[in-house]
């Protein structure tokens, strides 16, 4: 995996040849933080981190802030299907915290709020998990899925070990009606805006960003957000200030451990939400 990063002087004839650099395990681009890349430079650069990753037979990369703003940059990273660490699979494993910290920065009982879990391809153990554990926190836990009957077997589960009755339904017209958080695993946004969404409800979108197209919606969208960690020895002060944390951290994990395993691996390193981003604020 290579680390990707803008230059932080590069020096004219790099800028004017495109040259890029291999650095150890960082691929520097002939660009500083203070300009837009264009298309036409952009195709440059990507052909050449293409090249680089098919050499050194290398599958993934991570991106610094400064290049995930660049929007055509990023259309020709998708273009040519580079695969990028984005924290999307961290933000899942994450879900329960995430909504520890909605209700503690909104001041919410957790015995009063209800809570919508939407899900309807994404059927993993992370997902199941996160499930069991928030019922045992919220009043109302409402799975709201297309494939009701594959969480039977989790209703009966979580009866049966807690006591405790959740919810699975599909009526777009009813079944978000009383959601004080909405936990979107993997709608889209065609799909989510299909349904009755409360106007103040806030909604953590998981896999993708959604656009609400409710005209009384006011309520607070995520879809972005930040961590921190206690540090591990990989880290160096350029990643840590150039790079999202979460995404470095995703990067820590092999992903095929048990869900039990990343679960003790987050809790030894402290991992913390430390902020959700909306389209117009965040918390």
């Amino acid at each position: 995996m290579y680390y990707i990063q803008e230059s932080d002087k590069p020096v004219l004839i790099t800028k004017v040849l495109n040259l890029v650099e291999l650095v150890e395990d960082k691929i520097i681009l002939p660009v500083c933080d203070k300009e837009i890349i264009d298309n036409k430079k952009g195709a440059i650069i990507v052909k050449k981190i293409k090249k680089i990753l098919e050499k050194t037979n290398c599958k993934t990369i991570i991106l610094s802030k400064y290049l995930k703003k660049q929007e055509e940059f990023m259309s020709l990273i998708n273009m040519y299907k580079i695969d990028v660490i984005n924290g999307r699979w961290l933000f899942l494993v994450l879900s329960d915290k995430v909504l520890d910290y909605i209700v503690e920065k909104r001041n919410l009982e957790k015995k009063e709020t209800n809570v919508s879990v939407l899900v309807n391809e994404n059927i993993c153990d992370y997902v199941m998990e996160n499930i069991k554990q928030i019922s045992k926190k919220y009043k109302n836990v409402n799975i709201v899925t297309a494939h009701i009957e594959k969480f039977k077997k989790l209703e009966k589960e979580i009866l049966e070990e807690s006591g405790i009755i959740i919810t699975i339904s599909n009526n777009k017209k009813k079944s978000l009606k009383r959601s004080n958080i909405i936990l979107n695993v993997d709608f889209t946004e065609e799909e989510l805006n299909e349904y009755n969404i409360p106007d103040e409800a806030i909604i953590v979108n998981i896999k993708e960003n959604v656009e609400i197209n409710k005209k009384r919606y006011n309520g607070l969208n995520i879809n972005d957000y930040e961590i921190s960690f206690e540090k591990f020895d990989e880290f160096d002060y350029e990643k840590d200030k150039l790079y999202w944390k979460k995404d470095l951290y995703e990067a820590s994990i092999y992903r095929k451990q048990p869900y039990q395993y990343i679960e003790r691996k987050i809790n030894k390193d402290k991992v913390k939400i430390v902020e959700l981003i909306g389209k117009r604020t965040s918390i």
